[in-house]
């Protein structure tokens, strides 16, 4: 064992780079030429040998040199490999702005906020700020347990929010991945609350998929008395499939009547930021009889930018809530059928009724076809197949308005 009359007169010989005086323990004391003095450990993991540096002497001392090579040893049998959990220490230095769960979701929101919609990243920051903040926020975010975060998310359940609640352990569950992943936490504890939370269910649009129903739906529809926009919408909104915030918002200048085509820019559509930025514009053939309407609505509002204008402000198109009060007053209540439950009328019947492709049924809907790795793979638009079903299903509501006794038809060609 060395002595520190030893470590204090020790010199590396002149025809050597360096030399070690070796200590205990797998400790020596490593002399260079230049005069420099450094302690290092040495040790194994799995057969192979490695090295920790535990300071330069004489600013650590034989002493402390020791305890460091002890507290090492420590880890080691404990199954941490010292040098990597020094490595570990120094990326968690990287984050100086600190490990409080506010600090952590706030850089984590940061980072995802250009990829998502303006509406997604103002929902996110508004529930991290309501929900969990006051509560967890300014806790680290290694010393919440998961029972504190099971209270915090009940705490949300208490107001009726069910749904909110669930949705708040995922913006916690990602947070917990990313202080994982940035050397804040060790584990994600929300694996933890698993089965804690009041279930939820997702709420479907209520759609009327019987054909005898939607028929009377779309003979109320057309002698529906209110004024001429709202009726246009009403009619157009089971015939072409589009959201109603795509719908109500169509300005004319998207609309070729003569090409018988709505081009619905990707700006508008439900995507990802990067989607409405970059992505393609939806198309939307038109049947006939939408062209029809659309011709008729002209008159009203061929002049204005937008199809369907809103009563108290022209510059503005109609409420979501012009359509939802309209079916109301016909009898059709949110539990009957919803504006955006059209979707689903059409996705089921062009499916079950007409037996036409599901793929062509979906790009209609703008949605993104997965594989079963979950990777958009179809970025095929069917147009021409779109165009004959959206013909053929104005033509089937027809019949249905009419009270015709309809039975499948099978696709052909194209339609298939």
């Amino acid at each position: 064992m060395l002595t520190d009359a030893q470590c204090r007169n020790a010199v590396c010989p002149a025809d050597k780079k360096q030399v070690r005086f070796s200590d205990s323990g797998g400790m020596y004391l490593q002399v260079g030429a230049s005069g420099s003095k450094r302690w290092f450990l040495k040790y194994r993991v799995s057969g192979k040998e490695k090295q920790l540096a535990l300071g330069s002497y004489p600013a650590v001392s034989l002493t402390a040199a020791r305890r460091a090579r002890d507290a090492a040893k420590q880890q080691k049998a404990a199954g941490v490999d010292p040098v990597q959990a020094r490595k570990l220490q120094k990326l968690k230095a990287t984050n100086p702005a600190g490990d409080t769960f506010k600090v952590v979701a706030l850089e984590w929101y940061e980072k995802q906020e250009s990829q998502w919609s303006e509406a997604h990243a103002v929902r996110a920051k508004r529930q991290l700020e309501r929900d969990l903040f006051p509560w967890i926020g300014d806790r680290r975010l290694a010393d919440i347990e998961p029972v504190e975060l099971l209270v915090t998310l009940r705490k949300v359940e208490e107001r009726g929010a069910v749904e909110t609640a669930d949705r708040d352990l995922m913006l916690a569950r990602q947070v917990w991945r990313y202080g994982v992943a940035s050397g804040r936490v060790a584990r994600d504890i929300t694996a933890d609350l698993k089965g804690a939370l009041t279930p939820y269910r997702g709420k479907h649009f209520a759609a009327i998929t019987e054909p005898v129903k939607l028929g009377a739906l779309i003979r109320a529809i057309r002698i529906y008395r209110g004024g001429p926009i709202v009726r246009a919408a009403l009619q157009l909104a089971p015939m072409l499939l589009q959201r109603p915030g795509e719908l109500r918002a169509a300005e004319w200048s998207e609309i070729d009547l003569e090409a018988a085509l709505w081009t619905i820019p990707s700006a508008r559509m439900k995507r990802t930021k990067d989607g409405k930025e970059n992505g393609d514009p939806h198309l939307v053939p038109l049947p006939r009889q939408a062209v029809e309407i659309l011709k008729g609505l002209k008159g009203y509002t061929g002049n204005l930018v937008h199809v369907f204008p809103g009563e108290r402000s022209r510059n503005r198109p109609i409420s979501d809530n012009s359509v939802r009060t309209a079916l109301i007053s016909m009898g059709y209540t949110p539990e009957i059928q919803t504006w955006h439950g059209f979707r689903a009328t059409a996705r089921t019947m062009l499916a079950e009724q007409l037996e036409l492709d599901p793929l062509v049924i979906e790009a209609q809907l703008a949605h993104s076809v997965k594989d079963a790795n979950g990777r958009a793979y179809n970025r095929t638009t069917y147009l021409k197949q779109r165009t004959d079903m959206m013909q053929r299903w104005a033509d089937y509501l027809d019949k249905l308005a009419a009270g015709a006794e309809v039975v499948p038809l099978r696709a052909t060609g194209a339609g298939r």
